[in-house]
């Protein structure tokens, strides 16, 4: 018996796509997000490191229109954030509040991705960039030596925080006190802290006439067991320096990879020394990438938290303060364990 084909105008029209907005729309963009392989190299290479449009278009070597539309993808997903420095926006990673739906997926996500090694085309570029923001840092200080204290008094003048950094120095519990490391110790003002609780102190700088004006300080105040490194802190296994305290007072938002100095310095950490950090909150005043050369505008606390994780310490004290000039201080405090 022959059946009479239905008429195709009453049919229902299917699509391969339907487009409905539900609960699960948001993990089904965080999936597609990371279900491309070009996005999870950004991922990977945002993974301790903040990078503008153009940057990242110069590591990947893709068109600006291409680079756009997928950090768009990923921002829409919330795995990365955007922040606004002078004419440049600069990416980095997002992460998740703790009770987040998805903040246990996020996170696995990115410690997956930080397993795998940087792509080799990729590492070539990306270590150019970072010379290049360490040159323009250096050169910075070079220039602008004579008005070092001027310029830092804009934002932070040493008395502001020196008492402060003084008294967790002083609420640190140490095994030994050898040897104490100041990185980038400015006019060495720190150091006659540092000279009266360490039998050893090094002074760490890369700008040579910053070290100058730090020796300077130490010879007008007699301070006798300093030894000055010119360098930075790549240099610091080549020195064999392995030191009970490390101290990084307002240098970190002049580094170009604040996540790699935390690694380095974990490894120039003896077992149970401690780390101290002193810097800048994340703030939003553009002008001082300009009149004091900083490369970042502060920092969240999570960044330190993560990086310090990251690099085997654990994490010990937190202070913080406000300034009048709508600045925020974070004084930190890290510790090597002892089994490391």
């Amino acid at each position: 018996m022959n059946h009479p084909l239905p008429n195709t105008d009453e049919l229902p029209v299917l699509t391969d796509t339907v487009e409905l907005e539900t609960p699960l729309s948001p993990l089904a963009n965080l999936l597609k997000a990371a279900g491309d392989p070009l996005r999870l190299e950004i991922l990977r290479v945002l993974s301790q490191d903040s990078y503008g449009v153009l940057e990242l278009c110069r590591i990947f070597s893709i068109k600006q229109s291409g680079m756009s539309h997928h950090l768009k993808v990923l921002a829409n997903a919330g795995l990365l954030s955007s922040r606004r420095e002078a004419n440049s926006i600069f990416y980095r990673r997002a992460y998740l509040s703790p009770d987040h739906p998805f903040s246990a997926l996020q996170q696995q996500l990115f410690a997956s991705l930080d397993t795998l090694p940087i792509a080799d085309h990729l590492r070539a570029p990306i270590i150019e960039l970072q010379q290049e923001r360490s040159q323009a840092a250096q050169a910075f200080f070079s220039e602008n030596a004579d008005k070092f204290r001027a310029q830092q008094d804009l934002i932070a003048s040493y008395p502001v925080y020196a008492e402060q950094m003084t008294q967790l120095l002083n609420n640190t519990s140490l095994r030994d006190k050898n040897l104490a490391l100041e990185v980038g110790p400015g006019e060495g003002e720190f150091l006659a802290v540092l000279a009266q609780q360490f039998n050893h102190v090094i002074a760490l700088d890369n700008a040579a006439n910053m070290l100058d004006k730090a020796k300077n300080f130490a010879r007008e105040n007699h301070l006798r067991n300093i030894e000055f490194i010119h360098g930075d802190t790549q240099s610091l296994p080549a020195n064999k320096v392995l030191a009970d305290c490390i101290l990084v007072n307002m240098v970190l938002h002049h580094t170009p990879s604040p996540a790699d100095i935390f690694q380095d310095l974990s490894n120039a950490l003896a077992p149970g020394g401690a780390l101290l950090v002193c810097d800048l909150c994340r703030h939003e005043q553009d002008w001082a990438r300009d009149a004091c050369g900083d490369l970042w505008q502060g920092f969240d606390p999570q960044d330190f938290s993560r990086w310090a994780k990251a690099a085997g310490l654990d994490e010990g004290q937190s202070v913080y303060f406000a300034l009048r000039n709508g600045f925020q201080i974070q004084l930190r405090q890290f510790f090597k364990p002892t089994n490391f």
